[in-house]
């Protein structure tokens, strides 16, 4: 999609500075276009004088006349007419033209209003709309068309938009969600019935127009700060004790010989109290969840410690070996909701489980006559936290094969190095050891022991994924910096491939 900035670099003599102007007005004219009940199209002029429409905003408060974007079209002469008018007068400029298909046009009114920046005029506003006959303007769309030619008023004379960094606008207050317009001394002069509705909910019931906010006891910040600073002002407070509003007060702005002088503003209102009950609902929520992850380790700590007491009692060999084993995975799975108790959301940094995971294994699993060094390279990503618990107990039972096979007792110990990769939606995972290496005919598929059965279950049924076992390579070795420099490698590498469903 052409952006203005690309629009208005190719087709007209604008500076940065004029086009971040118009930037800057794109960004605030949602609420111009509500108050006007009216379409806005905003025109640049071309080396050729023609003019050309960079952006349009459609209003919230009435029915759009342009059911397709205008952006990146030409004026029609018509339409042109009042441009090149409101761009040499430097004033707005009423006019009819004709809107919809060439078989069937139908009137329209469009006023043009010049944007001035410096003194100059480097663009045209247009506003149009088609009159509804037979209906008078109500008191509210009375009160917004006075409240949309102030601010006419301030972009013919360049004063608006306002200069530099204002608040973000983009969840501020819509003219829909309720309007109280202020004057000089932010007495209120009018309230539309949704703000009239607002003020309600918060226990104010007496006429708010010819009183201060501050003696309605409404906060009164944003305005006070807003005719200060001369600039928009963006604030959520709590009126009272079980609502919350949002608020952006608009300052309105004449220019005069003694200088800028703020002559009133406008201020939107919305309830947003639904939206942030919502929102302590769902810390409540995150809060709640990572309190159990955090149980559920003391927990699993416990069993483990109660396995470790009952091992100190057997007198069998191979029933120490196979309670020593349960506790190291019991460890494992407890490791996984210690992160998560820590971690907020419903994915986790893999490298946070990885990192403990390989100090349990050097602690564990490697002895004086069998050193071991353990490494990781890369990070993994995040993943959905039902996947981190099976994941982690497939990567502890790989260290351990790979330590029992590799290197049994008495050798001279060696490297293990765990890789991580991610892909779109896909974790790769590679354990890379410079030990004996496995049988060139070794099949996976075939194995029956424990370990391997756990990670054969775990890796095809929970985790949907794929595992292969095969010797490894000198380019192996040396993607992780294992290699001895030789051609006759040793080893062993064990590639995992996992979906996440996360990108």
């Amino acid at each position: 999609m052409t952006t203005l900035a690309d629009l208005s670099r190719q087709h007209s003599s604008l500076d940065d500075d004029d086009i971040d102007h118009l930037h800057r007005l794109r960004a605030e004219w949602a609420f111009l276009a509500d108050l006007c009940f009216a379409d806005l199209l905003l025109h640049v002029p071309s080396a050729d004088g023609k003019w050309l429409v960079v952006d349009q905003v459609r209003p919230a408060t009435s029915q759009t006349i342009y059911v397709t974007d205008n952006i990146g079209t030409w004026a029609t002469p018509e339409r042109a007419e009042y441009l090149d008018k409101a761009a040499s007068s430097g004033s707005s400029v009423d006019g009819e033209i004709s809107v919809g298909s060439e078989a069937k046009p139908k009137a329209a009114r469009m006023r043009a209003i010049p944007v001035a920046r410096n003194g100059r005029v480097i663009a045209v506003l247009s506003k149009e709309w088609i009159v509804r006959s037979g209906r008078t303007l109500g008191e509210l769309e009375r009160a917004y068309k006075q409240i949309f030619d102030q601010f006419v008023g301030m972009i013919e004379t360049g004063l608006f938009p306002f200069k530099g960094l204002v608040a973000d606008s983009s969840a501020a207050p819509r003219v829909g969600d309720g309007v109280m317009m202020l004057d000089a001394a932010g007495t209120v002069t009018y309230v539309s019935p949704n703000a009239n509705s607002a003020l309600h909910r918060v226990g104010i019931q007496a006429n708010p127009v010819g009183m201060r906010l501050a003696e309605l006891g409404f906060h009164d910040g944003p305005a006070r700060q807003a005719f200060e600073r001369m600039e928009p002002v963006i604030e959520e407070f709590e009126q009272g004790t079980e609502v919350t509003l949002l608020s952006r007060c608009v300052p309105v702005i004449t220019d005069t010989p003694e200088g800028h002088v703020v002559t009133g503003g406008l201020m939107l209102v919305r309830d947003v109290t639904e939206l942030r009950t919502r929102d302590r609902l769902l810390l409540s929520k995150d809060a709640t969840i990572r309190e159990i992850h955090h149980r559920v380790k003391n927990n699993l700590q416990t069993i483990s410690s109660l396995l470790r007491l009952q091992a100190r009692r057997l007198t069998s060999v191979e029933a120490k070996s196979a309670v020593s084993e349960s506790v190291r995975r019991i460890r494992t799975i407890a490791l996984v909701h210690e992160s998560l108790s820590r971690e907020p959301g419903e994915d986790i940094a893999f490298i946070e489980i990885v990192k403990p995971l390989l100090r349990l294994a050097e602690e564990g699993l490697q002895s004086p006559d069998r050193p071991v060094r353990f490494t990781v390279i890369g990070d993994g990503g995040r993943i959905p936290a039902n996947t981190a618990t099976p994941l982690s107990v497939v990567l502890t039972e790989l260290l351990q094969n790979a330590v029992d096979h590799g290197f049994p007792e008495g050798s001279r110990g060696g490297e293990v190095s765990v890789a991580l990769s991610q892909r779109p939606k896909e974790l790769d995972i590679r354990v890379i050891d410079n030990g004996r290496g496995v049988e060139p005919g070794f099949d996976l598929d075939r194995a029956n022991g424990l370990g391997l059965s756990i990670v054969r279950t775990l890796v095809t049924t929970e985790l949907n994924g794929s595992i292969t076992m095969r010797p490894a390579t000198p380019a192996d070795l040396d993607s992780v910096g294992l290699g001895d420099g030789t051609n006759h490698p040793h080893g062993t590498v064990v590639e995992l491939n996992v979906p996440t469903g996360a990108a």
